[in-house]
């Protein structure tokens, strides 16, 4: 059974910084990523990494948020969000995608990431 958990939300002050976490258990995954949604907007990408490292940032959060993985144990991934702005404010969604036999797209629960003096 495919769990996506993520943790790491919360509320910071404009310029600050957080490390959203996400553990991804029962499958492996070809690509595992973030997602956003604010409200009243819909989910758009935040950022992806493939298996092999590769990289794809949302324009707005180049320079500023960093995704990594872990694939020694369960799979992890990581957003590091730096210089954070009152837009940057949504709930954050970790995505994982299995690409063998079919296209299978998963989802965590959301963790709240709040912007605000």
């Amino acid at each position: 059974q495919v769990q996506l958990v993520e943790s790491g939300g919360g509320l910071v002050r404009p310029g600050g910084s957080l490390r959203l976490s996400c553990v991804a258990s029962g499958s492996w995954f070809n690509i595992l990523g973030w997602y956003r949604q604010a409200p009243g907007k819909q989910r758009e990408l935040v950022a992806e990494i493939t298996s092999s490292g590769s990289t794809n940032y949302a324009d707005s959060v180049k320079g500023r948020f960093t995704i990594s993985r872990d694939n020694a144990k369960n799979t992890m991934v990581y957003l590091q969000m730096n210089s954070l702005k009152p837009e940057d404010t949504a709930v954050y969604y970790c995505h994982a995608a299995r690409l063998i036999g079919g296209s299978y797209n998963f989802w965590g629960q959301g963790t709240q990431v709040t912007v605000s003096s």
